[in-house]
């Protein structure tokens, strides 16, 4: 278990104190997450889900888009009730999920688990709204080259022909143009939770408008899916018949997820070390 940090211990206390004000923190509990601090905290009986921004988070998060987006998620129901979001900082209170199970690759891949999440992105995709917030893969990816620079952190040796490959599949993609809807972009097995009752998609530091296929080519990934496990996913959640053109936007998107992702890893370097080294290249080798 990771150790709960004193100077958020504070910040916590802090939060109750002018937000919450429900009574005296009894419990804290540090839970995952690969760049912010995130708590369970439990307030005269009842849980609460604090989640305190990591350092460097602000050069690559909206905290502004984050909190539409987590708004969304919260009155569609495809995340718990968003009690507290500060636009500034990227404080987030939240309810916490009675029984909360954080999901794994392999409980990801339970044919249960499969057809519920894409259920949830069905709802999410569907839902109508436009947040306005922007989800651009290639202009991020572009700022992530200017951070990484900036931060003299070696690029891969083969970068500039890997980055024209890729270059050359958006250009055929093109071909099939699709309409942007509400996505989570970063449907990682750890930001599914298994509550007592259902399964609950959390976190959007990264949600905004962007292709569909996006999020289930994140999953599938994530959760180490074959052919097979990718099969199902599609049939679940478009209900029977996938279209050649759907499979086609879903493979191309695998590929744009891993060098978006591998620019990412190396922006984290500066902060996270040779663990965010090791993550960049297996994206990139992929």
């Amino acid at each position: 278990m990771r150790e709960v940090l004193e100077e958020d211990l504070k910040q916590i206390r802090e939060l109750n104190d002018n937000f919450l004000n429900l009574g005296k923190v009894t419990t804290v509990k540090r839970l995952g997450g690969m760049t912010n601090h995130t708590y369970a905290v439990e307030i005269e009986g009842k849980k609460y889900l604090f989640r305190l921004p990591g350092e460097g988070t602000e050069e690559l998060i909206n905290r502004k888009d984050e909190k539409v987006s987590s708004e969304l998620a919260s009155r569609i129901g495809v995340d718990t009730e968003l009690i507290y979001f500060d636009a500034e900082t990227g404080v987030k209170i939240a309810s916490y999920i009675e029984g909360a199970v954080t999901m794994s690759p392999q409980s990801m891949r339970e044919t249960k688990n499969l057809q519920e999440a894409a259920g949830i992105f069905r709802t999410l995709h569907t839902c109508g709204q436009d947040t306005k917030v922007p989800f651009e893969v290639f202009e991020m990816a572009e700022g992530y080259e200017k951070i990484i620079l900036a931060h003299n952190v070696e690029l891969f040796p083969d970068y500039k022909d890997v980055r024209k490959a890729v270059m050359n599949v958006k250009r055929e993609m093109d071909l099939y143009p699709s309409g942007k809807v509400p996505c989570h972009n970063d449907p990682l097995c750890e930001n599914w939770v298994s509550g007592t009752e259902r399964m609950y998609l959390v976190d959007w530091e990264y949600a905004g408008m962007n292709d569909s296929m996006w999020d289930l080519a994140d999953l599938s990934i994530e959760a180490g899916y074959g052919a097979g496990e990718d099969e199902l996913l599609l049939e679940f959640y478009f209900e029977g018949r996938v279209e050649r053109e759907e499979r086609l936007r879903f493979y191309a998107n695998k590929i744009y997820l891993d060098f978006l992702w591998s620019l990412w890893g190396k922006t984290r370097v500066p902060y996270d070390g040779d663990a965010m080294e090791q993550y960049a290249a297996v994206r990139y080798r992929r």
